[in-house]
């Protein structure tokens, strides 16, 4: 594009970013490129570089990855198949038998199922750490450590870590620093400007946005690092199909004015549920109660979509509750444009029951999608009663 992306805004980085129009053509619109091979001009004559076979490269792919870089403001970014692919790349890239880790006490029960399931076999050691306290952190560095791996907000119970200390602790350790940054999204909040050295998403959620499509991405600054994932992505092949790729770019074109929406929503529902006799803990960090909202104020612009509470009455009227709700749809993920209700013990985070990472019983959690802030909140009241 004409401009250099970093001197945009974000919503005009969103919608040219990667996507000028066709050059053939003159489509407004990124091609769906739907195939699986190109042809070569002579024997390895591939053009633009990469564009041998679909695995390796696809154009709308790579349309996708230049928006994904411009949004988070990094150099580089990779699409994966889903979010969990993505993680897993990272992971298994950056780490070897004989490494250590050092986890969130709160943390996607995804993530911690492949660490503690897959990548413990494969002779990968963790800890388990409170991110928002930096002594406990540098704790539990090792001179075996090579990642500290942080969500902010966590996922279910909206911890914040503050990313910019975070990194330092990281990285004066002998470590980097991973944000898991789906919950926030780069509208809210840039991981690599605070520090961090790699940044991962499930596009799956507000990405995409409308619950129609799995995806996931990896963005960083380091040219080095973006080979090795792009050769392990290559080789074992969790890439994107080009239909997915071309939804999560027109869900990025969006995300600005959906994400105003969301958090608005957000609010309204987390002091709803504030003063309810019914709810016995709200969590949202926009709340100025909440122990991480000061760290959040700084380096988020809005507090995001997302809020848990707990059921004053307990598990099964938690589980009652969940089941009650007709505008919040009963359903895992998290995201979309639609409202969903969950109840994390016994379906997003059931992997982590026993652990150190264990959620609490009573738990449910709110993806607070677009609708009309007023119904959300009667339906919740609904429920409750």
């Amino acid at each position: 594009m004409v401009h250099d992306p970093a001197s945009l805004g974000f919503e005009t980085r969103a919608i040219h970013a990667g996507q000028e129009p066709d050059p053939r053509t003159g489509s407004v619109i990124v091609p769906i490129y739907q195939t699986s091979t190109y042809a070569q001009d002579g024997v390895g004559g591939t053009r633009d570089g990469d564009y041998e076979y679909s695995r390796t490269a696809n154009p709308t792919r790579t349309a996708l990855e230049q928006a994904l870089a411009a949004l988070e403001g990094g150099r580089h970014a990779l699409a994966f198949g889903s979010g969990m692919a993505a993680t897993d790349a990272v992971l298994r890239t950056m780490l070897r038998p004989g490494d250590h880790l050092v986890l969130g006490n709160d943390v996607y029960g995804g993530t911690f199922r492949l660490i503690d399931k897959v990548l413990a076999h494969w002779g990968v050691s963790y800890s388990v750490a409170h991110l928002s306290n930096v002594d406990e952190v540098r704790a539990a560095l090792r001179p075996e450590t090579k990642l500290v791996w942080c969500e902010s907000p966590t996922n279910p119970l909206l911890g914040i870590a503050d990313i910019a200390v975070l990194a330092e602790v990281a990285h004066v350790g002998g470590a980097r620093l991973v944000v898991d940054n789906t919950f926030a999204t780069p509208y809210l909040q840039t991981p690599l400007e605070l520090g961090a050295d790699v940044v991962v998403h499930s596009t799956t959620k507000y990405l995409g946005g409308h619950s129609d499509v799995v995806g996931g991405a990896v963005v960083t600054n380091s040219g080095e690092l973006r080979e090795e994932l792009f050769f392990l992505r290559n080789s074992a092949g969790a890439v994107p199909g080009a239909f997915d790729a071309w939804l999560t770019l027109r869900g990025l074109k969006t995300l600005a004015v959906r994400m105003e929406r969301h958090c608005d929503n957000a609010e309204r529902i987390a002091q709803a549920l504030l003063g309810h006799p019914k709810v016995s803990r709200v969590y949202y960090p926009g709340l100025g109660e909440h122990p991480g909202h000061d760290v959040a104020a700084k380096q988020m612009r809005r507090f995001g979509g997302m809020v848990s509470f707990t059921h004053a009455e307990g598990e099964q009227a938690a589980l009652d509750m969940a089941a009650r709700t007709e505008l919040f749809i009963l359903a895992e993920s998290l995201g979309g444009v639609e409202s969903l209700i969950e109840h994390p013990g016994r379906m997003t985070h059931a992997s982590v029951a026993g652990s150190l990472l264990q959620v609490p019983a009573e738990l449910v959690r709110l993806s607070v999608g677009i609708e009309d802030a007023s119904d959300l909140v009667a339906d919740l009241t609904r429920a409750l009663r």
